[in-house]
């Protein structure tokens, strides 16, 4: 897109591309997502940002009013498999806060001045200022939804001191972080209950997962009710208001989360727009890693793909023309651990909730009929020493293949494949739930290019109407 034809994006107020780019305005210092309902700007006192990182790096503070910092993030830098995008995707993941820009490098190969080139050349900021804006919005996040004190919130949210922590959230969103907290939606203070009471201490950390254009939630809860392995992960309900909920084991210590199946729109002054939100709760032990759950619960849901671009290009087909118009806007549901697509394809799911019971540790507090983390690859490879499942629990515990947000597509598959009985179906598998690549086509599978580059979603397609098994078949 040309800067005229964004301008005429926020004219219109289209949240079809909020997340896809920002605007600024100069005479008010204040940037915004292209659906923002206020008076649209002059089209010479404004200014376009491919990144909120970027506008927060040229002086614009964050709009209150249409929030741009919690919009969905870019599909584009989900679907891209160069380093760029590798590496936007292990920032989302937390990897510059716990490891920094050397580790970031590290992780993809090039020098720390090669990722700082390259970030701020397409994205207009480098990985600091991307995992600073990244902070900014998990500390709002945590001042507007629990009770935990601002120094406690400081380092949970990636800020190596308090005052840097300070800083950050008076520079982006012109207040100070108490009244940020005062601010919280609905004039609740700061997790407020009804009636003005504080919310209970293990209410956990409610959430609005944004995602742009239309979702099919059913589509989506029906898959994860027909793979959930017991202890790890339930479905409960029924259809239209079920609960998803799972254990996620993360870098600090672990989360239970609960996502309601029914969505949410975004409801203006002037209508409906597109896109909407999934409610959710998640329970974490340590609140640093609320940034990586979050991501994670992302990749699960499918939360950042552009349904518009999916739908265009697979509704020109005649084949899936009907499929489209039935299901506008199917997801293609990830994983928040690249191990369990693999053991449900290798063992299946009584297999792996056999592993689950023998290797997956216990939760210190079990929650309902939660009651374990799925096994670790090092716990699986030293249960199942032989066979495909503790070749590539082994790989994966070893660094053989990484399965991470950030690995190589085309590397991962090459590693998968030499390791000992695995097969291209598993690794089609693991390539669309673990790595997030939406072109994949199965073994086996007669698929046009025509439905490139978006095969993985023309399949979920056939699938979900019957035409094919979950084999591929």
């Amino acid at each position: 897109m040309d800067e005229d034809t964004r301008y005429e994006a926020v004219r219109s107020r289209d949240g079809r591309f909020d997340g896809e780019f920002f605007f600024a305005v100069e005479t008010t210092g204040i940037y915004c997502r292209p659906s923002c309902p206020a008076v649209t700007p002059k089209r010479h006192n404004v200014r376009f940002f491919p990144t909120a990182a970027a506008a927060q790096g040229s002086g614009f503070r964050a709009c209150r009013r249409c929030r741009p910092d919690a919009v969905p993030g870019s599909a584009e830098w989900n679907v891209r498999a160069d380093a760029v995008g590798r590496a936007v995707r292990l920032i989302a993941d937390g990897v510059v806060d716990r490891e920094g820009v050397a580790g970031l490098a590290a992780r993809l190969g090039y020098s720390a001045r090669q990722v700082q080139r390259q970030l701020t050349a397409e994205l207009g900021a480098g990985p600091v200022a991307l995992a600073r804006a990244q902070r900014a919005h998990t500390a709002r996040v945590l001042l507007q939804t629990t009770d935990l004190p601002v120094t406690e919130i400081a380092f949970a949210s990636g800020f190596a001191s308090v005052r840097q922590f300070n800083d950050t959230v008076r520079e982006v969103y012109a207040s100070t972080p108490t009244e940020v907290r005062a601010a919280a939606p609905g004039g609740r203070g700061a997790a407020r209950g009804r009636g003005g009471h504080r919310a209970a201490p293990g209410a956990g950390i409610p959430l609005r997962l944004a995602y742009r254009g239309p979702y099919q939630a059913a589509a989506v809860f029906d898959q994860l009710a027909e793979e959930a392995v017991s202890g790890v992960e339930e479905v409960s309900g029924t259809p239209g208001g079920r609960t998803y909920r799972r254990t996620l084991r993360l870098p600090y210590g672990t989360g239970i989360v609960a996502a309601r199946e029914r969505t949410r729109p975004v409801r203006t002054s002037t209508g409906t727009r597109p896109g909407g939100w999934l409610d959710a709760r998640l329970h974490l032990t340590d609140p640093r890693d609320l940034t990586t759950a979050v991501q994670r619960l992302r990749r699960l849901f499918d939360l950042d793909a552009d349904p518009y671009a999916v739908d265009e290009r697979l509704g020109a087909d005649p084949r899936l023309a009907p499929l489209v118009a039935a299901r506008p806007g199917l997801r293609s549901p990830g994983a928040v651990d690249p191990l369990e697509p693999a053991v449900r394809a290798l063992v299946g799911r009584d297999g792996a909730e056999e592993l689950v019971r023998r290797c997956g540790k216990v939760l210190d507090a079990p929650c309902g009929t939660l009651t374990h983390l799925f096994p670790e690859p090092a716990a699986l490879a030293a249960a199942e020493p032989d066979g495909p499942l503790g070749a590539l629990a082994a790989a994966l515990a070893d660094g053989t293949v990484r399965l991470d947000p950030g690995a190589d597509r085309d590397e991962a598959q090459r590693a998968l494949l030499a390791l000992p009985g695995m097969d291209p179906a598993t690794v089609a598998v693991l390539r669309v739930r673990t790595l997030g690549d939406p072109d994949v086509a199965p073994p086996g599978a007669d698929l046009p290019d025509g439905w490139r580059p978006w095969r993985s979603y023309a399949v979920q397609h056939l699938r979900v109407a019957g035409e094919l098994t979950r084999t591929g078949r």
